[in-house]
């Protein structure tokens, strides 16, 4: 072993150099990794870079070769990243004080912009985490309390993400989506207030609803009413005497008919109230 090293010593160190040179130059790019290599503080090339219509496994993830002294390999996330904002207090446009909690879904596509602009992942959420605030703080301002129980939630939820998107492209980030997690009215007095006017504009809603149905109930009686007086009016026009008899009976079913009344009445059977008992002469 020392006559190996005697006579091939020079050989030797120049090997091991050579190894600890090609180690350090070579960098492992993981598939969910995007690798920006920095060439005397500016970076340049990508390896493994996002591209929508390539699958994983397609885009150049492995290993990479730098100058090891003159370049420095950056990571950055190739993943969906999340931006979770703070809990807000937010102004409605019916003066309702929410507590809004909300996040956002996002992507680094362009990760050479994002190293210029940002530096890293960490420091690009703190830039995007204000930009948000303000966009959701416009946009709900915008809206009544009540529009965040239906479907224009959903539109403002697009026109948000929208926003945050065309801001979040200048660090080289895709903004996918935002969400609302909750947003709820303050407890106490705000509280109280809000469920007190919400109940009076229920109640206004349900007498204004319940006037609208007695009106249009009495004019439908009313309809109905003057119908019939003309239906009765024509066909008792074509027989009078039908119509003479017709109304003795109604006059003699409400006059005796039973348990209406404790009196007794003592008629003559010649007296015309009478006169429909005794038939046609």
């Amino acid at each position: 072993m020392e006559r190996i090293w005697q006579h091939h010593k020079g050989s030797l160190i120049a090997a091991i150099i050579a190894l600890v040179v090609l180690a350090s130059s070579m960098v492992i790019v993981p598939e969910t990794q995007q690798a920006v290599v920095i060439a005397g503080g500016k970076p340049g090339r990508v390896a493994n870079r996002f591209e929508p219509n390539k699958d994983f496994g397609q885009t150049g993830a492995g290993i990479i070769f730098r100058i090891p002294g003159y370049e420095r390999v950056q990571m950055v996330d190739k993943r969906i990243l999340d931006l979770d904002m703070e809990r807000q207090q937010v102004l409605s446009n019916d003066q309702q004080r929410l507590q809004v909690d909300a996040y956002a879904r996002f992507r680094i596509i362009d990760p050479v912009k994002m190293v210029e602009n940002a530096g890293s992942e960490e420091i690009l959420r703190s830039q995007l985490s204000p930009i948000l605030t303000s966009v959701l703080r416009q946009e709900l301002g915008r809206r009544p309390f009540s529009a965040l129980l239906t479907a224009e939630r959903g539109t403002a939820m697009k026109k948000i993400t929208a926003t945050l998107d065309t801001q979040a492209r200048n660090y080289g980030a895709q903004v996918i989506d935002v969400r609302i997690k909750r947003a709820d009215l303050p407890d106490g007095a705000p509280l109280n207030a809000a469920f007190t006017r919400m109940q009076t504009d229920r109640q206004e809603e349900a007498a204004t609803i319940r006037a609208q149905g007695e009106k249009n109930a009495q004019i439908i009686r009313a309809e109905a009413e003057a119908n019939a007086a003309r239906t009765y009016a024509t066909a008792f026009g074509k027989d009078p005497d039908f119509y003479d008899f017709y109304r003795a009976m109604e006059s003699y079913r409400r006059t005796f008919e039973q348990g209406k009344a404790d009196s007794s009445v003592v008629l003559s059977s010649d007296n015309e109230y009478l006169r429909q008992f005794r038939g046609r002469r």
